[in-house]
């Protein structure tokens, strides 16, 4: 058999055995009315080469688990990509990801295969979560030949839901930050930024209990709802 696999017509060249993982990569789980507390979560958060969703490539993954309304230091998840033709760019200067460290990453397929297999069924969690959704779904389909299903919750949405008297004005990350006094000790690292968001996501879901909502359902009709009277303005 051959060593490599070629699928789609144009699509990515993978090997038999990486075929094989992503034939075995786990469904989205469909939602439940398990207490959030039960649920898993994997918290997102990606650096790239910039903020173009068309053209910008993913350089660097970074997550953590909540599980059990905690965050699980035991399930972490850190890795760069490899680019081959990577430059510094402006975008260096914010996640300060050096061409050099690009150039020793792993192989995307690898590294995005990893990735979703430390994801399983659950469903992701991201700050501004439009973006990491596009970014992430763009490369699993350019290096996976791969179609992202999962679920994400945008912790930049899930917040005004919850605190809605916040004097929070323009709704970034930092602000929220500083709005529940968490202490930041590193930004603009897909790790750091990672954990930081997941502290932020423990303290609203905390709000959330008290104010019952206490599924992924009834979050999912709360933000929905909300979208609704915001479209009506």
């Amino acid at each position: 058999m051959s060593k490599f696999t070629w699928f789609s017509g144009r699509g990515p060249a993978l090997t038999q055995q990486q075929l094989q993982r992503r034939q075995a990569l786990s469904a989205p789980a469909a939602f439940d009315e398990r207490p959030l507390h039960q649920q898993r979560f994997v918290v997102l958060d990606l650096e790239t080469t910039g903020l173009n969703m068309r053209r910008d490539q993913v350089l660097a993954i970074g997550a953590v688990v909540i599980d059990n309304g905690a965050i699980d230091f035991a399930e972490q998840f850190e890795c760069t990509l490899c680019r081959a033709d990577h430059q510094a760019s402006a975008s260096t200067l914010i996640h300060g990801i050096a061409p050099s460290a690009v150039a020793r990453g792993v192989d995307p397929a690898e590294a995005l295969l990893d990735f979703m297999e430390f994801v399983g069924s659950s469903p992701l969690l991201a700050f501004h979560a439009g973006f990491d959704q596009r970014m992430l779904a763009r490369a699993l389909k350019q290096s996976l030949g791969y179609r992202l299903q999962h679920h994400f919750f945008d912790v930049a949405e899930i917040a005004p839901l919850l605190c809605p008297q916040a004097r929070v004005r323009r709704g970034g990350l930092d602000e929220w930050i500083a709005e529940f006094g968490l202490q930041v000790h590193q930004r603009h690292h897909a790790s750091a930024d990672a954990l930081v968001t997941a502290e932020l996501t423990l303290m609203l879901m905390s709000k959330a209990r008290r104010q019952g909502i206490d599924s992924l359902g009834e979050l999912e009709r709360q933000l929905a709802s909300r979208r609704r009277r915001q479209h009506a303005m």
